[in-house]
């Protein structure tokens, strides 16, 4: 990395790690959501569930001595703001604080269970009648599908988690069809139900997360069918239109035993060189930094 200018490696840097591409994507769909969709989403929501996450990080990073990193936590917040729905902006900054906490409290092996976003959306719809998921807000429309596939096919093969989406998405479907050739239903209803918004956006933004999914390609791949069965199965059986998000926080503490029967390399974020200067050697010096 000698002689390589210092501009052109941060450049490089914030090309490579697909935290910045989801950053873009997520911003973009909540302002999509506003002005298409009229999501009714006061302004200081948003900001409280935005300091919350980034305040709650930088206090646990701080504990820990870690570097902050802002990226991970404010896309758990914009996740969150896509997602929960609540009349007080107290559980906003609720969900914050309890998304980015999971991070830290719950852990297993150095990696934690949960992912934030979906454990701070389940647990406040849970605990608090003023809070609740709102998956059919995005409505059904083949151009927003199409929009959503292509925006978190770039995510998610920055992350190298196509496989993850992928299978979720196809096991998915492959239940709903075959429940509506079960019934005689015609295939336009299926068809109809794979273009729901909450469900790409869960699948390219969610269940996609590197740091949540098994390490192993195999092991994700079984872990999207097990989510995908029982988000069908609370859906269709228990009639929760939530049922695919319900399914990741139930299925998450199996990660471990995937992990333990099918071990691989785990997944870090793209790594950034910071070059600095020694003033007593007068010699350049580069340190290797990367965060969760």
């Amino acid at each position: 990395m000698t002689g390589v200018p210092d501009q052109t490696r941060k450049r490089s840097g914030l090309l490579a790690d697909p935290r910045n591409y989801q950053i873009s994507v997520l911003s973009s769909l909540i302002l999509l959501g506003l002005f298409h969709y009229g999501f009714h989403l006061p302004w200081w929501h948003v900001v409280g569930c935005v300091g919350a996450t980034l305040t709650t990080q930088a206090v646990a990073d701080r504990i820990i001595k870690r570097p902050f990193e802002p990226r991970s936590p404010l896309i758990s917040a914009l996740s969150l703001t896509l997602l929960l729905r609540t009349g007080s902006v107290t559980l906003s900054i609720a969900a914050g604080v309890i998304a980015i906490g999971s991070k830290y409290l719950i852990r297993w092996k150095g990696k934690h269970i949960f992912n934030p976003a979906n454990f701070g959306l389940v647990i406040l719809s849970l605990l608090f009648g003023a809070a609740w998921i709102s998956p059919g807000q995005w409505g059904q429309a083949t151009l927003f599908a199409l929009l959503l596939l292509a925006l978190g096919g770039v995510v998610t093969g920055k992350a190298k988690r196509w496989d993850v989406s992928l299978s979720l998405l196809g096991f998915y479907a492959a239940l709903i069809f075959s429940r509506a050739i079960w019934l005689g239903d015609p295939l336009a209803i299926p068809i109809h139900q794979m273009q729901s918004g909450a469900l790409l956006i869960f699948a390219f933004f969610m269940i996609s997360d590197p740091k949540t999914t098994p390490d192993s390609r195999l092991g994700r791949v079984l872990f999207a069918a097990l989510v995908a069965t029982v988000g069908f199965t609370i859906q269709f059986g228990f009639y929760n239109a939530a049922g695919i998000i319900l399914a990741l926080i139930l299925c998450a503490p199996v990660v471990p035993l995937i992990d333990r029967i099918l071990p691989s390399g785990r997944y870090h974020w793209p790594t950034q060189f910071i070059l600095s200067r020694s003033s007593k050697h007068g010699e350049h010096h580069e340190t290797l930094t990367a965060a969760e």
